[in-house]
């Protein structure tokens, strides 16, 4: 399946990169280009391997296609992944995954889409996927770039330490309780 990638130095450690691309509602759309409307579904809260997000995109404002993914690995605060339940039509196949490295005075982010179109024959797909290499090449490079740039939003920062601050504490208490 073919794949695209974009990666950035940010001047974070990263864990807080980590916590900045996982970031939701209107944290997201202050760094994420590509974000019109994202929440969790099935009452879920947070994210974690299992858990459902709807995403819009804001390629055509109101009529911008949607998807429904998965989080098919969550590994704070090295890599995560994410799997399409169902989305456009032209998506036969689509997960993005995200991993984070430490990097001198901060972390290198590595953002990858892997994909597959739903065109036959094979010669109208190699076409496809060439459009699409072109395309979702240029859009992880803008989402990247947002991203980085939310890496030095204090308003990002902020909300990201306090996801953090809030999950480490409920994995202390519940750590706690079962002792």
């Amino acid at each position: 399946m073919p794949q695209v990638s974009a990666d950035v130095h940010v001047p974070v450690p990263p864990e807080l990169a980590y916590a900045v691309s996982q970031t939701t509602g209107s944290v997201r759309r202050r760094w994420d280009p590509f974000i019109r409307e994202q929440h969790f579904l099935d009452g879920a809260s947070e994210p974690g391997v299992g858990v459902r997000t709807f995403t819009r995109t804001s390629f055509l404002g109101p009529l911008s296609p949607s998807m429904v993914s998965e989080y098919v690995s969550w590994r704070p605060p090295t890599s995560v992944g994410m799997t399409m339940v169902s989305g456009p039509w032209f998506f036969e196949r689509f997960g993005g995954g995200w991993r984070f490295q430490p990097d001198g005075d901060g972390a290198v982010a590595v953002w990858k889409y892997t994909y597959d179109v739903r065109l036959r024959p094979r010669l109208l797909q190699r076409i496809a996927h060439a459009i699409g290499q072109r395309l979702l090449g240029r859009e992880i490079s803008r989402r990247i770039e947002g991203f980085a740039a939310g890496c030095r939003d204090e308003v990002v920062l902020a909300a990201a330490r306090a996801d953090m601050a809030r999950r480490a504490g409920a994995d202390s208490s519940s750590k706690g309780g079962a002792a």
